[in-house]
């Protein structure tokens, strides 16, 4: 007997072929087999509930489909699952699909998101905000988190849970990676030419400039807006709805500044060296 998932499963797959049929119906199946595989990819805490939404909103503007399924390296549980998992999840993208993950800049994943005819985004963000929203999210919005029993019940303020960020924790029943190795993990995929990188504040503060970017890497792909640029924009911008995500919580680049204490700053100075330098976010240690 199936069980409740499996069958949830299935209707999903169901959904996506049927989605993938109406936009092939829409604008035609040479359309859509012309368009990319859209792959928005960052790291957790990051921005990428607001880059999905955003590349969701390429349906409305040409042969693109919203498979409406988990990230590509997780399970409908939202666990994470094993390399041949993500890899199957792949290559069951077909032309003009979108999908979202967390993926590592390391092998297969490298080769993965850039062989041909796959267009992939990666977002990443100030270490020190994606910081604040991983201890809010662990500790008052996510009960299941791996970390929530050891922020809750070990640590007894704002300012031990981000030095433990900061740091990491080596208790095998609460493993958490040190910020630098954590970022070290993913900004390979900065020196992957064919990948657009942009920072989860271009999305938020110049917004129009990130719109125009993304809309141009695309148009290297093959996809015309058929209204024009102004009217992909407008539409790109509308379907960005922050609070229709349910780990929505402030969003807004600066706000490890409220959180930050004279001792945090001091270990994350020295846990990270000059991280914030290479990223453009400060110009010195002076900070």
């Amino acid at each position: 007997m199936k069980t409740s998932l499996e069958v949830k499963y299935r209707l999903k797959l169901a959904r996506w072929q049927w989605r993938r049929a109406q936009a092939a119906s829409q604008w035609g199946r040479d359309s859509l087999m012309r368009m990319p595989v859209v792959i928005g990819n960052s790291m957790p805490k990051s921005g990428s509930h607001l880059i999905i939404q955003i590349l969701e909103g390429l349906t409305g503007l040409g042969p693109f489909v919203n498979p409406g399924m988990p990230p590509l390296n997780r399970n409908h549980e939202n666990h994470n699952l094993p390399q041949d998992e993500i890899i199957k999840n792949l290559s069951r993208l077909r032309p003009g699909d979108i999908g979202y993950c967390y993926l590592k800049a390391e092998e297969p994943y490298l080769t993965e998101l850039t062989r041909p005819g796959r267009a992939s985004l990666f977002i990443y963000r100030d270490p020190r905000d994606m910081i604040v929203s991983h201890v809010f999210y662990a500790t008052d919005m996510h009960p299941g988190h791996s970390m929530h029993k050891y922020y809750t019940e070990q640590l007894g303020s704002m300012e031990e849970r981000i030095n433990a960020a900061i740091v990491g924790v080596q208790d095998p029943a609460n493993p958490l990676t040190p910020i630098a190795k954590k970022y070290q993990q993913y900004l390979g995929w900065l020196d992957q030419p064919h990948v657009l990188s942009m920072r989860f504040e271009e999305l938020i503060l110049e917004r129009e400039d990130a719109l125009k970017k993304i809309l141009a890497y695309l148009r290297g792909y093959g996809f015309e807006p058929p209204k024009g640029e102004e009217n992909a924009m407008q539409a790109l911008a509308n379907a960005i709805q922050p609070k229709r995500s349910g780990t929505f919580r402030k969003g807004q680049p600066g706000n490890w500044r409220e959180h930050f204490t004279e001792q945090n700053i001091a270990m994350f100075k020295q846990a990270t060296g000059d991280l914030l330098v290479k990223l453009g976010y400060e110009k010195n240690l002076d900070w």
